[in-house]
């Protein structure tokens, strides 16, 4: 099938099956495009929505986004996960006001020169937005391929990755090509999914050499397996009497960047060395939370939770490079806080007073 077919057949299919009512369909612009596309990394669509909407509202332009505190951003991020990817939206809006006078680049190697835009998303960018011909792969488009010319091997794989985009570029169009970008995502997405694909329904089954073998799972090749290694730490979860708990904000680089945690210690001395240094009076009693594990996509993380109830005054300091703040668990301030230090935040609140 050349290329002129492959893409009517596609574009056939989305005239008459595609989504057309995602909040990001709507208004289209560079900004809504690249916000929505850098979310729908690693997330689900019905996922995105909702954060989009909020996003969008706190943020209506790249102006808006790059004038607000990295704290705000990533309080509507919290939930999403790869936090990352708030970290390079603030910067990428700061970089397009400073340097592009709050214009999107229309062109791929300028817009894959920013902070957290790949090749893929600056394809997207590109082709949504400004209609221009630009090739996209990410993972849904990355399955469809695999499966149709049935090349094999993990995505992962450098060589692979260059047969993926031959065959993405060779299938792009010259016209239509925002119609024809998002039809792509929408076939891997409701059809060629990873379990159970609808192959009956798809445009593209008389071609697809995966579905003629009958073989549509094994395609693409699957990660190579590995044992995830396992981290341990204490999180301290200081309360006081007023039922506040102490977070501080974690470097801006790394796991959790920029987030707001609890203190962490590799052991129980280590607590005492930090009550030492804050002026906090050490706990008379530490109270073991359950165990919770959290993976991350590299390591696993135990996180053994300690419920202290101390005693606070307005004169005690804390560590100047961590800023810390006494959070209100009745009135939260907008932070930007990693998903399981928000879940057990809730599991405090519903405890007993001390």
């Amino acid at each position: 099938m050349g290329r002129r077919h492959f893409s009517d057949r596609v574009l056939s299919w989305f005239d008459r099956h595609g989504r057309k009512d995602l909040p990001w369909q709507k208004e289209i612009s560079p900004y809504r495009v690249w916000v929505s596309e850098i979310m729908l990394q690693q997330t689900q669509v019905a996922t995105v929505i909702g954060y989009f909407e909020r996003f969008m509202s706190a943020f209506p332009d790249v102006e808006a986004l790059a004038a607000a505190p990295l704290d705000r951003v990533l309080h509507l991020w919290s939930g999403l996960g790869y936090y990352a990817r708030a970290r390079n939206l603030h910067k990428t809006a700061q970089q397009v006001v400073t340097a592009f006078g709050g214009e999107f680049p229309s062109d791929v190697e300028c817009l894959a020169g920013l902070p957290g835009i790949g090749r893929s998303t600056a394809g997207a960018i590109v082709a949504i937005a400004f209609k221009k011909p630009a090739a996209i792969l990410d993972g849904n488009v990355k399955r469809v391929l695999a499966r149709y010319y049935a090349i094999e091997g993990w995505p992962g794989k450098t060589e692979v990755q260059v047969r993926l985009w031959q065959k993405a570029e060779q299938n792009t169009p010259v016209e239509r090509v925002a119609d024809y970008t998002q039809a792509m995502m929408d076939l891997g997405a409701t059809l060629c999914t990873r379990s159970k694909p609808r192959c009956q329904e798809c445009p593209l089954l008389s071609g697809c050499k995966a579905a003629a073998k009958k073989a549509q799972t094994e395609y693409p090749g699957k990660k190579p397996k590995k044992d995830l290694p396992v981290k341990s730490v204490i999180m301290l979860v200081l309360m006081d009497s007023r039922g506040r708990v102490l977070l501080q904000q974690r470097p801006p680089n790394g796991i959790w960047g920029g987030l707001w945690s609890f203190p962490e210690f590799a052991g129980i001395e280590g607590i005492r060395t930090y009550c030492r240094q804050t002026g906090l009076k050490y706990p008379s009693e530490l109270q073991p939370l359950p165990l919770r594990r959290h993976t991350f996509s590299h390591f696993h993380l135990d996180i053994t939770p300690m419920l202290a109830r101390v005693t606070v005054s307005q004169k005690n300091t804390v560590m100047e490079e961590n800023p810390s703040v006494w959070y209100n668990l009745r009135h939260p301030d907008a932070l930007g806080l990693a998903a399981p230090v928000s879940r057990l935040l809730s599991q405090v609140d519903l405890l007993p007073e001390g």
